[in-house]
């Protein structure tokens, strides 16, 4: 249904109004009556609250002229059409009453054809003008949202003034946010924002490239942002709305030269996300290397080293060296300085290497392993690098039971090694136990029954050892030596090497000074 037209009427006799609201078929004609004011107070508050469009005003109203009246209301910010309704049939009154902007001056009696003509002249006028309205709003929202869209891709342009656009702010961060699942589609983070602050004053949301993007202006809209995702959850629960988007969070920056620096960062991220780790939704400038890291080359060499170490480790059941190797893989990725398209491939022909391989050594076994073209296409669909080396993992280990797991003298000859190589770090065996496979009470029982001491006890004989090499080699500070063998309270290290040592660290460096 169309909308109507507010129509005021305006005349101190009420015969007048009575004559013109009935004189016409208001509603036909697409005017509803808001209201009728018998004097210029009546009709200046009426016309305040109900915003008319059009008003019948008479020239003549106790206290004030019709064509003063309009003077007045054109001064408050009145739009209105007006249409006097006069006595007096004299050229100079019509003159004045089309001067302060008036669009009809017609003499009483009314004609019916001529206030009907004039109603819709109006009418049309009104309409057109709404209309040209809304397409300039549509074209201004479309010229604003290009001038950020370069402002972030191509930095600043010195001919536009960004102060008259309410760019101006101490402090910007760029945000790109994305559906988390491919594919998927979800709701507009942009909206929640609008929704939790009446508005967007704050920020500014274009789309680039086929990403949202939200420019973030000033620290309250910083903080407001990071208050809107903390009322979402910081513990995001599944199914939950933030459960759906993934964030690409740019670096704060100081100026608006710099905003095309944090929108970059953005893009680097979205690009890199292939890398992030299961269920990680945010990711921020902190996370991502600096160009200078990214040193890793995926080569032939590395490759045929990967190769021969899975090989090595499937054939002797080693499953915590297998996991090794994956962090490592994913570690030195992490790093490397190709695409993603060129990562999927490489990662796909060190899976059919060792696949070849493991089928040469194990004819005789009829293991379910998917062709290589398979391989392939399974390995260039997956969204994210741990969905490929959780396929290593899985099938590789699969291939060990099949062939036969880690014996468990194996499994603590495993463990012994790793500590050697890990002791700086906070081993649990609680941890070392997923990694390897096994239960962790199971296992903490064979390693005591294997070694002759429980794991924390062989734990803190190997750092013990470790730190009495540095004391005897280095002039470490005590403090120094106790984080590099693993040990973060440096209290905690005086009473563990005291106990192994019957001597405190100083007083032991000061035998080999």
């Amino acid at each position: 249904m169309t909308e109507l037209h507010k129509l005021i009427i305006v005349d101190d006799e009420q015969i007048v109004r009575e004559g013109i609201k009935n004189l016409l078929d208001w509603e036909a004609l697409g005017y509803h009556i808001a209201g009728e004011a018998a004097n210029s107070t009546e009709a200046f508050k009426l016309i305040k609250e109900q915003k008319p469009e059009l008003v019948l005003l008479d020239v003549r109203m106790p206290g004030m002229y019709g064509t003063d009246f309009i003077k007045m209301a054109r001064e408050e910010g009145c739009t209105a059409e007006f249409i006097i309704i006069s006595g007096y049939s004299e050229f100079k009154y019509a003159q004045q009453a089309l001067k302060y902007g008036a669009s009809y001056y017609l003499t009483k009696p009314i004609d019916e054809d001529e206030l009907q003509d004039a109603v819709t002249t109006i009418r049309e006028k009104i309409e057109k003008n709404s209309h040209n309205k809304q397409s300039f709003s549509k074209y201004r929202v479309k010229a604003h949202s290009k001038i950020i869209a370069d402002l972030m891709t191509m930095g600043i342009d010195e001919s536009i003034d960004y102060d008259e656009l309410s760019l101006s702010s101490p402090i910007y961060q760029v945000i790109i946010y994305e559906n988390f699942t491919p594919y998927v589609e979800t709701f507009d983070f942009a909206d929640i924002l609008k929704l939790t602050n009446d508005g967007n004053s704050f920020f500014e949301s274009v789309k680039i490239e086929n990403h949202n993007v939200i420019l973030l202006k000033g620290k309250s809209a910083i903080s407001h942002f990071e208050r809107a995702i903390d009322h979402l959850g910081t513990e995001i629960q599944k199914g939950s709305p933030l459960d759906m988007i993934f964030f690409a969070v740019g670096e704060k920056v100081d100026s608006l030269e710099k905003i095309h620096d944090s929108y970059e960062t953005a893009v680097l991220i979205v690009s890199r996300r292939f890398l992030c780790e299961r269920g990680q939704h945010f990711v921020t400038a902190d996370d991502v290397p600096d160009e200078s890291e990214l040193s890793e080359k995926l080569t032939q060499e590395w490759s045929d080293d990967l190769v021969k170490r899975a090989t090595d480790y499937i054939e002797t059941g080693s499953k915590g060296r297998l996991n090794q190797l994956y962090e490592e893989m994913r570690r030195t990725i992490f790093y490397c300085t190709e695409n993603i398209s060129d990562i999927k491939a490489f990662l796909s022909g060190v899976f059919m290497q060792i696949k070849a391989n493991i089928t040469r050594a194990y004819s005789s076994i009829d293991f379910p392993f998917a062709a290589d073209a398979s391989i392939i296409s399974l390995f260039s669909s997956k969204y994210y690098l741990y969905e490929i080396i959780e396929y290593f993992q899985e099938t590789f280990d699969m291939v060990i039971r099949a062939v036969g797991g880690t014996s468990g003298e194996g499994v603590i000859q495993e463990m012994i090694d790793y500590i050697g190589h890990n002791y700086s770090e906070p081993l649990k065996l609680e941890s070392l136990a997923m990694l390897f496979g096994y239960n962790s009470s199971y296992l903490g029982k064979l390693f005591t029954q294997k070694i002759g001491m429980n794991f924390n006890t062989y734990l803190d004989d190997v750092r013990v050892k470790e730190a009495r090499k540095l004391l005897e080699t280095t002039d470490l500070k005590i403090y120094e030596i106790s984080s590099r063998v693993g040990y973060n309270d440096v209290d905690y290290f005086h009473r563990k090497f005291k106990k192994f040592t019957g001597t405190s660290p100083a007083e032991y460096r000061r035998k080999f000074s």
